[in-house]
């Protein structure tokens, strides 16, 4: 039986949100938005529904030293050494080995589930039961699990896990590839196959099986925190990290240690989930309204309009007319209107290339 004691929850809330430009702004990206006039950010929503199941002083936030104020006031509940502040932006899988060791100092016994901020869940029951499901298998066996959604429609901007041999334990197959953000073709194929789940960017593992991981497929990310000196205090560990995170790798844990392992697992589960970091994502997820249009916490007035999504400032007013298939999003300084069919390759060029032309004050 799990002992829940040592269930743990890792919220990745460091990333600039650049797929959801011009609205998720590098100074105050998406994750710490009330995007849809809820009444709470994403990230306030993401530790709200871990927050029901995983006792609170077991949650962790990883994030950026220049979002640090936002999560220490977003999170009051959580303490300020459950935060860790990267003094560089990194891929996850540096973040998660920081997690790794941090939560190791006070207790090796611990099941991991490391989450991104910007993600929708459907059925918050399902979620709940599916995740004491995962860490429950992961307590038991040394294995990497991830957590997969059957395709509901072809969709080319997700990350793509094929299903092997079943395990022993539930709804959980070995995992037998990745593909990242496959052509519409191939995402069909996919989707019809039955084979294919959507990678939601959920995992979980033992940490001590973790940090074996992390030591064999990036070494030095971990091994240099531990061949230096022994660490044993919140402090030793964050001025180690101040000065020797930047030279980590700039990889993704699923690049760097999912993709490489040969014990992986993928759970079939049936939550119902949304990526909402991208526009396209949040189209698909969103209810709509006339014309199939989805307009956010916004004050419009469409004619002759559909398939758009659209989202503006609060003292703005549009009337839009004979408009089909756009992003239309508006923030400070920037207004983007943008074909809306698979976006996000489209947005990361257009933030690079007004980064270069214009200056950092409109990324």
């Amino acid at each position: 039986m799990t002992n829940t004691r040592n269930n743990y929850c890792v919220i990745l809330a460091g990333g600039k949100g650049r797929r959801l430009w011009p609205s998720s702004r590098d100074r105050f990206p998406k994750q710490f938005i009330d995007f849809f006039g809820v009444g709470r950010t994403q990230l306030q929503q993401t530790f709200d529904r871990f927050a029901k199941f995983i006792d609170k002083e077991n949650i962790y936030v990883n994030t950026s030293c220049e979002y640090l104020e936002y999560v220490r006031e977003q999170l009051p509940e959580v303490a300020a050494d459950h935060i860790m502040a990267e003094p560089i932006h990194r891929n996850t899988a540096p973040s998660v080995a920081w997690a790794v060791h941090r939560i190791m100092m006070t207790n090796p016994n611990a099941n991991l589930i490391i989450t991104p901020s910007d993600q929708n869940i459907f059925n918050d029951t399902a979620f709940q039961s599916n995740v004491l499901e995962g860490l429950q298998f992961v307590e038991q066996h040394d294995a990497l699990l991830t957590m997969g959604i059957s395709p509901t429609r072809p969709e080319p901007g997700y990350g793509y896990i094929q299903k092997g041999e079943r395990s022993e334990q539930g709804d959980i197959y070995k995992v037998k590839a990745f593909t990242e953000k496959p052509d519409r073709e191939f995402a069909q194929m996919f989707m019809e196959s039955k084979e294919w789940y959507w990678n939601t960017g959920l995992f979980l593992a033992n940490a001590r099986y973790l940090r074996q991981c992390l030591y064999s497929f990036l070494p030095y990310v971990l091994r240099s925190i531990e061949s230096t000196k022994v660490i044993t205090t919140i402090e030793e560990e964050d001025a180690f990290m101040k000065e020797n995170f930047p030279r980590y790798p700039n990889i993704s844990l699923d690049y760097g240690v999912l993709e490489k392992s040969d014990n992986v697992y993928v759970m079939k589960c049936n939550f119902g989930w949304a990526d909402f970091g991208t526009w396209h994502g949040i189209y698909e997820a969103t209810s709509r309204g006339e014309g199939d249009n989805v307009v956010i916490d916004s004050d419009v007035i469409l004619e002759d309009c559909s398939n758009n999504i659209i989202k503006l400032p609060k003292d703005r007013l549009a009337v839009i007319n004979g408009l089909e298939g756009y992003i239309v999003a508006e923030e400070d300084n920037v207004l983007f209107i943008c074909k809306k069919e698979d976006s996000s390759a489209l947005v990361r060029r257009y933030v690079n290339e007004v980064q270069m032309k214009k200056g950092d004050a409109y990324v």
